[in-house]
């Protein structure tokens, strides 16, 4: 279903994902607002992109990668339609094909990766091919998304990714085997005094043996039903009624 933002239009009918609130709160919640070069991996609308766009600086350059050539079309379209046309480049294409391409010098590495990855490794599948690619790890592994993340990474960088509670253990063993750090943990919750179903995960390089993840929560709604103090402020830059 399309989707009007204060400042942008997201069409996402072709894309096997549509928008969310999990999308929504990590596009929001991001620390990127000083980065330079971000990296948008498994863009599907250009939601996070155009998210990111707002909240940068003005010469911040985004590329957006999207595999799913219809969602990646889609990308294109609510992009030209933005006002930030020119902060961002779609590669149609999967991520492991975009790192082959990459030329690794340090002022091709991205200062901040952003992503809302494919995140059931098990499960029963949607009969729709590009919303079952878009929530399996069909085409992008948790090796294979953390090998890309550690290869495009710029060594002070930071990369931001959400993910639900069943999935956390099987990722965070994973990383391990890419020098990659979980420096910060933010678990939401969908109301206070429930338990946790979605966490974000803030990782970057591994080079300090001693520093330890900083653990964090938010609640989406308050006990009335209500968005949370913490909501509001989140997205008020971009959901029309806050």
């Amino acid at each position: 279903m399309p989707f009007t933002f204060k400042q942008f239009h997201i069409d996402d009918e072709q894309c096997g994902m549509a928008v969310s609130t999990d999308a929504v709160i990590l596009g929001a919640w991001a620390q990127l607002t000083q980065s330079s070069h971000i990296l948008d991996i498994g863009a599907g609308s250009g939601l996070l992109s155009l998210m990111a766009a707002q909240r940068s600086l003005e010469h911040t350059q985004i590329t957006a990668v999207e595999l799913d050539s219809a969602a990646a079309n889609a990308c294109k379209h609510n992009v030209e339609q933005s006002p930030w046309a020119n902060k961002v480049q779609v590669y149609q294409g999967s991520i492991q094909g975009f790192l082959q391409q990459k030329s690794l010098i340090p002022v091709s590495l991205f200062d901040h990766i952003i992503c809302n990855p494919p995140y059931f490794e098990q499960g029963t599948q949607a009969k729709n091919s590009a919303r079952a690619d878009a929530r399996h790890t069909n085409t992008l592994s948790f090796a294979e998304l953390q090998h890309a993340i550690s290869q495009l990474l710029a060594p002070h960088g930071h990369a931001s990714l959400i993910l639900p509670q069943q999935s956390l253990a099987s990722f965070i063993q994973q990383l391990k085997g890419h020098t990659l750090f979980v420096a910060k943990h933010l678990e939401i919750i969908s109301a206070e005094g429930k338990s946790p179903n979605r966490s974000i995960l803030v990782l970057k390089h591994a080079t300090d043996t001693t520093e330890k993840t900083q653990y964090l929560q938010m609640a989406i709604r308050n006990k009335q039903g209500g968005y949370s103090d913490t909501m509001i402020d989140l997205c008020r830059p971009f959901y029309l009624k806050l």
